[in-house]
C-alpha cells in the first residue's frame, strides 16, 4: 500500500472505528472490504434462569449446555432440547447441574468428544469434565485470563478479553498460535463468549456492548457485525439484567440462541441484513 493510500485508510478507519465498541486506534492490518451490517430477527423466545451469570452456551447432542460465573457461585448445567424445522423446544428442567466449587470464577465452555472444557477467569485453570455427568476429570493450567471458548475440528479457540483469538490443542490445551481480530484494519478488543460454527466462522460477543461479530479465524477479519441491541427492548420491564453474553448455534439450522447475564429470556434468532 502506498503512503498516500495508507494515510487515507487510517483516516477512514479512524472515523468508522469511532462508532465501534472495543475498536482500537492502531491500524493492525490492511483495511479490507467493509463488514456486513446485520440485525437480529427474533423467531421465538424461551425461558432462561434469571440467576444465571451466563459465560458459555452451546448445543451438543440434544442438550443445551450452559456455564456461569461469579466466584464460588459458578456452575455447569445440561438441559435436553428438541430441535425441529419449526424451532427448538427446551425441557422444563435441567438434566444435571454441577457447581465449579473451590471459589473459582467460571468462564466459557465447549464440548470436545466425550469431554466438556470449562475456563476460569483469573485462576489460570481449565476444568475438563465428563460430557454426560459433568463431573470433573482433570485440570489443566494456562497463562493469562480465560474468557470464551469454542471448538473447531482440529483445535480449540479461546478469547482472553483482548483482541486476540488463541488457538489451543484440544487434548493438551497447549497454545498453537493466535491471531488479532480486526475490523476495517483496527483491532476489536474485549472479545468474550465464542461460538464456532460448521462453516469455519467464529462468533464473538464484544464485552459490555450489544454487539456480536462474525470472524474469519484464518485472517482475523470481522466479516459481519450483528446489532443485538433490540433484544433488550423485548426483555420484561424492570428486569435486573447485565450484559449480553451467550451465543449457541442451533445445529442444522440458520438460527442461534442468544442471551445475557441474568437475562430471563433466551432469544431464538436469525442474523439477517
Amino acid at each position: 500500500m502506498s503512503r498516500h493510500r495508507f494515510a487515507t485508510a487510517v483516516a477512514v478507519t479512524a472515523t468508522v472505528c469511532a462508532t465501534i465498541a472495543g475498536c482500537g486506534s492502531e491500524l493492525v492490518a490492511e483495511p479490507g472490504p467493509p463488514a456486513a451490517e446485520l440485525r437480529v430477527e427474533v423467531v421465538a423466545t424461551h425461558p432462561h434462569d434469571p440467576e444465571a451469570f451466563t459465560q458459555g452456551l452451546e448445543i451438543d447432542e440434544g442438550e443445551l449446555l450452559e456455564g456461569t460465573g461469579r466466584t464460588g457461585r459458578s456452575w455447569v448445567a445440561a438441559r435436553p432440547v428438541d430441535i425441529s424445522d419449526g424451532g427448538i423446544a427446551l425441557a422444563a428442567a435441567e438434566r444435571t447441574r454441577v457447581p465449579l466449587g473451590d471459589d473459582l470464577f467460571g468462564e466459557g465452555i465447549t464440548v470436545v468428544g466425550d469431554e466438556v472444557w470449562q475456563l476460569t477467569w483469573k485462576d489460570g485453570t481449565a476444568v475438563v469434565r465428563d460430557r454426560h455427568t459433568l463431573s470433573e476429570r482433570r485440570r489443566v493450567d494456562y497463562d493469562g485470563e480465560g474468557w470464551g471458548l469454542c471448538a473447531q475440528p482440529e483445535r480449540l479457540v479461546m478469547s482472553d478479553g483482548t483482541a486476540d483469538l488463541i488457538f489451543r490443542d484440544a487434548a493438551t490445551f497447549d497454545e498453537l498460535g493466535r491471531i488479532t481480530v480486526h475490523r476495517e484494519g483496527r483491532a476489536v478488543a474485549k472479545l468474550n463468549e465464542l461460538e464456532c460454527t460448521a462453516d469455519g466462522s467464529v462468533y464473538a460477543n464484544v464485552w459490555q456492548t450489544d454487539e456480536i461479530v462474525r470472524i474469519d479465524p484464518s485472517t482475523g477479519r470481522v466479516e459481519a457485525r450483528i446489532d443485538a441491541a433490540p433484544l433488550r427492548d423485548l426483555l420484561p420491564e424492570g428486569a435486573d439484567v447485565d450484559v449480553l453474553n451467550g451465543i449457541a448455534h442451533i445445529p442444522g439450522t440458520d438460527r442461534f440462541l442468544v442471551t445475557g447475564k441474568y437475562w430471563p429470556t433466551l432469544f431464538e434468532v436469525r442474523f439477517v441484513p
